[in-house]
């Protein structure tokens, strides 16, 4: 038992390990570098990084073999190794404090970027001039939102993640006196009108815009510049039997509506929302530009920040480098569109943003004090020579 305690105790120390983690590490960066051309770059982090194992799909079926360690995995091994070197190996001596300092650095970089790939959010805030938000929405992820709208005080919004729409099963939930059964679904579609060219291809509504639209499968798109509609074909069941059927996706850009024992209801499937405990109301925004030319010198939203229990009320610049933190989100200056009257920010919600610089700092300041302390021994040596 103890010789096994030991060569687990040698295999998590061993430098062989470290050497073996980083060219694997290597390979996996190269391999996500060449497979951007054909995933784009979210997609490539998911599969690469943001994973345990490299799958791949078998052709032809459901099946997804693991071909390669993933970045979690690689990651996780590198930090025990780390973290085993630390306490097996490096001795507490001031002559080594530099080393040990790198090495923090080096440890809390690792930990800061599982904090990043496990909660960091990315979304945007698109406000027209005057509008008041306080909710983003997500560049990738869609939800199908069923709506109570019979209170005129306030929604009733019940929120399906669109991974369960994938699933195509039924959604049951206790705030709704119906079922909604998902009878297809396709990550990306598109929808045309319904004319005598197009025939019966596709499913058919019976209620909404599915009467009149075709919706048909695409392929998934991975480029940067453009995002994939996801679409679904559903049936909203009652206790006594199918109401009726609709045909949802974000590209409608409106909500269906229907009745249902008196109550008023909306389904739309749109991009995912994260509401937020404050608002913003885009009071300006500025596109400035270089005297007698077209080029942008400086884009800029002065915005109203409002929490909701009334302690902050203020006004904030939102410009390029220039960010507003407020509320655990970063907003970022990200774009406009409709003749400078509407600005789009960036939200990133990243609780360890501050990690990555901490960290630098500590391996700049550890590789400068190991340094100076070689330096200085060098230069007692020299001089007892000389003497």
């Amino acid at each position: 038992m103890h010789d096994l305690t030991r060569k687990f105790r040698d295999f998590f120390v061993s430098l062989q390990l470290t050497v073996a983690l980083l060219i694997l590490s290597l390979v996996l960066v190269f391999a996500a570098t060449l497979d951007q051309v054909n995933l784009g770059i979210w997609a490539v982090q998911a599969k690469y990084f943001h994973s345990f194992f490299v799958m791949w799909p078998v052709p032809n079926s459901d099946v997804a073999l693991p071909i390669f360690p993933g970045g979690y995995l690689l990651g996780g091994f590198l930090l025990a190794n780390l973290l085993a070197a630390h306490i097996y190996r490096f001795q507490l001596t001031w002559r080594k404090t530099g080393i040990q300092l790198a090495h923090a650095g080096l440890i809390l970089l690792l930990v800061g970027e599982l904090i990043s790939g496990l909660m960091q959010k990315d979304s945007n805030m698109r406000l027209d001039t005057g509008d008041t938000r306080n909710y983003s929405e997500s560049f990738r992820e869609n939800e199908l939102a069923i709506i109570d709208k019979t209170n005129a005080a306030f929604d009733e919004v019940v929120a399906v993640p669109e991974s369960v729409l994938a699933d195509k099963g039924v959604i049951q939930h206790p705030k709704l006196p119906f079922t909604i059964r998902v009878k297809e679904f396709y990550p990306n579609a598109n929808l045309t009108l319904r004319d005598a060219t197009t025939g019966a291809g596709g499913p058919v509504a019976t209620a909404g815009i599915g009467a009149r639209v075709t919706m048909r499968p695409a392929p998934m798109t991975y480029k940067a510049d453009e995002r994939n509609m996801p679409g679904a074909f559903l049936e909203v069941v009652g206790p006594a039997g199918m109401l009726n059927s609709w045909i949802v996706s974000p590209q409608i850009g409106m909500a269906q509506a229907f009745t249902h024992d008196g109550r008023t209801w909306e389904l739309t499937l749109r991009f995912r929302r994260f509401y937020h405990p404050f608002s913003l109301t885009l009071i300006k925004f500025s596109h400035d530009k270089y005297p007698g030319t077209e080029i942008p010198r400086n884009f800029s939203s002065r915005v109203r920040v409002r929490s909701d229990d009334g302690k902050e009320d203020r006004e904030v610049l939102i410009f390029m480098n220039n960010p507003l933190r407020y509320g655990g989100q970063t907003f970022y200056q990200a774009g406009f569109e409709q003749g400078d009257r509407v600005t789009i920010l960036q939200v990133v919600r990243n609780p360890g943003w501050l990690l990555p610089y901490v960290a630098c700092i500590m391996m700049g300041l550890g590789l400068v004090i190991q340094f100076g302390i070689t330096l200085a021994g060098f230069i007692r040596k020299r001089s007892a020579a000389q003497a």
